[in-house]
C-alpha cells in the first residue's frame, strides 16, 4: 500500500503562474477546506496582505508578498509541486521522475499551508506568503487555525494508507493526531538533532521513497536502504 508523504513547504515560491489559471478553493479532494481557505483569503486582504511582523519579510520581498497575498483569488497558479522552490523541492526534482512515479507522487505528496491548509503537490496555488506559524488578526496561529479540519481531512484523505512524516515542529503543529504515524527526523553522525541541514536530505528520501516503492519495495524497505554521507535517520511509530 503506497504511504501518504507529509513535506513541508517552502518560504520561497516561484512567482507568476499559468496564464489563465486561478485558485478554485474548492477544488479536488482537499476542496472541502475551502470555508477555512476563504477566511484566510479575506483576513489577509483586511491587513493590506500582511505586515512585515507577519510575514517575515522587508523591501522588495514585503511588497512581492503584500501584492501576491492582496490577490489570490485572481492571480494566475502553478501546480504546488512547482510553486515551492525550496531546497527540500529542489533536491526530490520531481520533474525529473520516471512518468508513472511522478504520476503516483503528484497526489501522494501532501503539503501543510499556512494559506490552504494542506495541498497535493498537484493542486494549484496562486503566489503567496503565510506561515504555518504566523500569527493573523482574528484567526490566531495558522497552525491551531487549521489543526482540526487538517487533521480530519488528511486522514480521511488516506484511506488508511502508511503516513509518512517528513515535517518541521511547525509544520508537525497542524495535526491534532499523529497516532500511527511515520515519523523520521535526522541526525548528524555525531548523534547531535540538525534542522535547516536537513532540508536536502528530506527531498532526496521523499524521492527514494518513491522510486523504490515503484519496483516493488516496502515502505520499510525503502526507509532502510536510504543512505546519507552525513545523517541518520531516526524512524518513529507513533
Amino acid at each position: 500500500m503506497s504511504p501518504i508523504i507529509l513535506l513541508p513547504p517552502s518560504e520561497g515560491k516561484a512567482e507568476g503562474g499559468t496564464p489563465g489559471t486561478h485558485w478554485s478553493v474548492d477544488e479536488g479532494p482537499l476542496g472541502e477546506l475551502a470555508p477555512q481557505r476563504k477566511k484566510v483569503i479575506a483576513a489577509l486582504r483586511a491587513n493590506g496582505g500582511g505586515s512585515q511582523k507577519l510575514l517575515g519579510v522587508s523591501g522588495a520581498h514585503l511588497e512581492r508578498a503584500q501584492r501576491a497575498n492582496s490577490t489570490l483569488l485572481k492571480s494566475p497558479t502553478l501546480p504546488a509541486w512547482q510553486r515551492y522552490t525550496g531546497v527540500v523541492w529542489d533536491h526530490l526534482d520531481l520533474a525529473s521522475l520516471p512518468a508513472a512515479v511522478k504520476k503516483s507522487a503528484l497526489t501522494s505528496l501532501l503539503v501543510p499551508s499556512g494559506l490552504a491548509g494542506v495541498v497535493r503537490a498537484i493542486d494549484a496555488l496562486p503566489d503567496y506568503r503565510l506561515k504555518m506559524g504566523a500569527r493573523l488578526d482574528d484567526l490566531g496561529t495558522m497552525s491551531a487555525f487549521w489543526r482540526e479540519s487538517v487533521s480530519a481531512i488528511v486522514r480521511t484523505y488516506a484511506k488508511k494508507r502508511p503516513i509518512l512524516d517528513l515535517l518541521t515542529i511547525e509544520h508537525r503543529a497542524v495535526f491534532a493526531d499523529r497516532t500511527a504515524f511515520i515519523e523520521v527526523n535526522f541526525l548528524a553522525k555525531t548523534g547531535k538533532a540538525i534542522g535547516h541541514d536537513a532540508k536536502a536530505t528530506k527531498g532526496l528520501l521523499a524521492r527514494h521513497v518513491l522510486v523504490t516503492l515503484a519496483d516493488g519495495a516496502t515502505l520499510d524497505d525503502a526507509l532502510r536502504s536510504f543512505r546519507s554521507p552525513t545523517l541518520t535517520l531516526k524512524v518513529t511509530r507513533l
